[in-house]
């Protein structure tokens, strides 16, 4: 959680600011995943804070969005398939 905290913190991805009167504090949960090598050892323990999104009003709670960052595997795929298919890259 401590890892998790301090790497929200250092990219900015919020800021801290004082509550409205008439608004509530938007809900949250930490959800904890253990992740195994194919031994079935564990490889590595995992803690991610999740918002409870639904709440937010666009405009009010937020003005923009966060977007994950897509994973190598992904990226390589999308190139295979496009140099299968000759496809233009942009």
């Amino acid at each position: 959680m401590k890892e998790e905290l301090a790497a929200l913190i250092e990219n900015h991805t919020w800021k801290i600011i004082p509550l409205l009167c008439h608004r509530k504090p938007i809900a949250y949960k930490w959800v904890y995943k253990i992740k195994y090598k194919v031994d079935s050892s564990i490889e590595q323990y995992k803690a991610q804070l999740i918002t409870k999104g639904l709440t937010q009003h666009e405009g009010f709670d937020y003005h923009e969005t966060f977007s994950l960052v897509a994973k190598e595997i992904t990226v390589r795929s999308y190139l295979s398939v496009a140099a299968l298919r000759n496809w233009e890259l942009h």
